[in-house]
């Protein structure tokens, strides 16, 4: 048997093992079931690797891997994650026209309404922790809920399955978009797969349902465009993402100087300051702003205002998950006051991340989209090790910016966030020394990769 044989007969066994420990993931895994889960993470990362390594030439073969590995949760609920179902609960209000910022669930339930289909099994799928409190899901988001709630008005499993749908048709839009600006950057497209086939990705998303899908392909579309000087165009996705999950509003700031008349080169930052094209800047920030309150406008009102506004800030000052820095903190509290401290480092962290992001915009050179795309990365990144809170889902972010620069910390930080299900047994319970593993392992990488792009060694492809 010749090598040609045996490369593709090896290639087809590690693409039907790879689908297979899919299907067992998808419809064999209980959450509280912690070593087969993670069993299972670590085997399909190595096979995913292993089959990207072999067959990354075949760029349309390993697409339809990947999508292939999408469809295999097609007829299943989420297994790691209760949050699709207050998706369907909002979903279904919004068809029946009421607005869902504007009560709780719980409120409904101590009542004895039952607003929408099948209103029990949704409220107790979703939790008396979610159900007590507002929704906290911008509308553009609450748009693709709404579809969800036309389509499927009695169905659990049916209106996952259109969530589900729209996820995929994001990650269509996210490699389309993505293999682009990697050639327009002179990158290898190749490397869209360490988002597209990674195995985290693939569960997060299409397993778990999470929306960072359909955000970071408004993001990625906006990227594109913006490389490309449509920057009005740019400039309205951005807002449209924003009203997906509000994260790319922190990312905002670092575009201050990517808009230069000139090329400064090792200019200070007063030169670059002074050569910004100021109206483009104004009016890129202003569409952006419009855009965002113009997706708002059919809920505002003081009340949705202030029932959004707390909700979000309940992330910063009451949850607590997976977190790194606010853990030390939080340890230093009580070793010096005696309790938990998170009402006042939950203040004072948002400033801290926003300080650091405005730092980056400052004294970091931004001019081209490249070093537009390492500032995001390492921006988001301080945002994350900062927070007090970091579900898996969240290092999406960092893991699509990545594709695009040197930097590889975050493909294993794509890994290692799945320790966080540790938590999830017959009782929750986080176990701080997988934590202090996720972290210590993606600083460590993140610090020596800085080390190697500073001495210009290889990238890693």
């Amino acid at each position: 048997m010749n090598a040609f044989v045996k490369h593709h007969i090896l290639t087809g066994f590690l693409t039907l093992s790879l689908l297979a420990m899919y299907a067992t993931f998808a419809y064999d895994l209980n959450r509280a079931d912690f070593p087969k889960l993670i069993s299972l993470i670590v085997g399909l990362f190595f096979l995913s690797y292993a089959l990207y390594k072999r067959a990354r030439v075949y760029f349309w073969f390993l697409v339809g891997v990947a999508f292939t590995a999408r469809l295999v949760f097609i007829g299943t609920l989420p297994g790691l994650s209760q949050d699709f179902y207050r998706f369907l609960w909002d979903a279904r209000l919004l068809a029946q026209g009421i607005n869902p910022y504007l009560q709780t669930v719980q409120s409904f339930i101590d009542q004895g309404l039952q607003p929408v289909a099948q209103s029990d099994a949704l409220y107790k799928g979703m939790g008396a922790l979610n159900a007590g409190h507002y929704t906290n899901y911008p509308p553009i988001n609450q748009l693709f809920f709404l579809i969800s709630g036309w389509l499927s008005p009695n169905s659990i499993l049916g209106g996952a399955v259109i969530l589900r749908l729209t996820i995929i048709l994001a990650d269509l839009g996210i490699l389309y978009f993505g293999s682009k600006l990697l050639k327009s950057l002179k990158l290898p497209r190749h490397f869209i797969f360490w988002f597209i086939l990674n195995p985290f990705v693939i569960i997060e998303f299409s397993g778990n349902l999470h929306f960072e899908s359909v955000m970071l392909f408004f993001f990625m579309w906006a990227l594109y465009l913006l490389h490309n000087k449509h920057w009005a165009w740019a400039a309205v996705l951005i807002g449209v993402s924003i009203s997906v999950k509000l994260l790319p509003l922190l990312l905002l700031p670092l575009l201050l100087t990517y808009f230069n008349t000139k090329d400064l080169k090792e200019a200070s930052f007063l030169h670059r300051i002074a050569s910004i094209n100021i109206k483009t800047l104004v009016c890129f920030y202003g569409i952006v702003i419009l855009t965002t309150l113009v997706t708002f406008l059919p809920f505002l009102s003081i009340e949705f205002i202030t029932n959004f506004l707390n909700t979000i800030g309940l992330w910063f000052q009451n949850f607590e998950f997976n977190a790194s820095v606010y853990y030390i903190i939080r340890w230093i509290g009580f070793q010096t006051i005696g309790w938990n401290i998170i009402g006042t480092v939950g203040k004072i962290l948002p400033i801290v991340v926003v300080l650091s992001i405005l730092a980056i915009a400052i004294f970091k050179r931004i001019e081209t989209t490249a070093q537009l795309l390492v500032a995001m990365l390492f921006s988001v990144s301080v945002y994350f090790l900062l927070s007090t809170t970091v579900h898996p889902w969240y290092v999406a972010t960092p893991l699509l910016l990545s594709v695009f620069t040197r930097y590889r910390f975050a493909i294993v930080w794509s890994l290692l966030v799945m320790l966080s299900y540790s938590a999830y047994g017959e009782e929750f319970n986080e176990n701080l020394w997988l934590v202090a593993v996720e972290y210590l392992v993606v600083i460590g990488m993140a610090v020596y990769e800085i080390w190697i792009v500073k001495h210009k060694r290889p990238l890693l492809t």
